[in-house]
């Protein structure tokens, strides 16, 4: 029975810091709501890694690079019109790593200018304490 006691004592801190991060995570995607929702995609763009390295998919390929994403919703959203309202629906948080985790979710776009759609999945590291987006594949 102790020995019962102190594998459960020993993995709870465990399932506490999951907890934690899937929260924290959900934070971000939160934010990244709320920023675009008030129609500031610089703002939105905080939730991604600033770094030369990231990835964006999308319908006309892969995006390289925090600077040409951020320039790329620029192109494709250039007013609060086509940006309309955002929502997610998350369905999945999956850590994979103490390091790394995988979001699964779909999108949606209330607007004037017709509804769009479609589903994510993010690859979120944790960089200097801080949950970012390295990779994200929406279509």
């Amino acid at each position: 029975m102790i020995r019962i006691l102190l594998i459960a004592l020993l993995l709870c801190p465990c399932t506490v810091i999951a907890q934690t991060d899937d929260a924290r995570i959900r934070a971000v995607l939160d934010k990244q709501m709320k920023a675009w929702n008030e129609g500031s995609i610089e703002q939105y763009m905080q939730g991604y890694w600033n770094s030369d390295s990231l990835v964006f998919v999308g319908k006309s390929g892969p995006t390289y690079g925090y600077k040409e994403t951020l320039e790329r919703y620029k192109r494709s959203y250039s007013d609060t019109a086509k940006m309309g309202k955002l929502s997610f629906d998350i369905l999945q948080v999956r850590q994979l790593s103490r390091e790394y985790y995988f979001v699964f979710g779909k999108w949606a776009l209330k607007r004037t200018v017709g509804d769009v759609g479609g589903s994510f999945t993010l690859l979120f590291r944790k960089i200097k304490g801080e949950w970012l987006i390295v990779a994200d594949h929406s279509s």
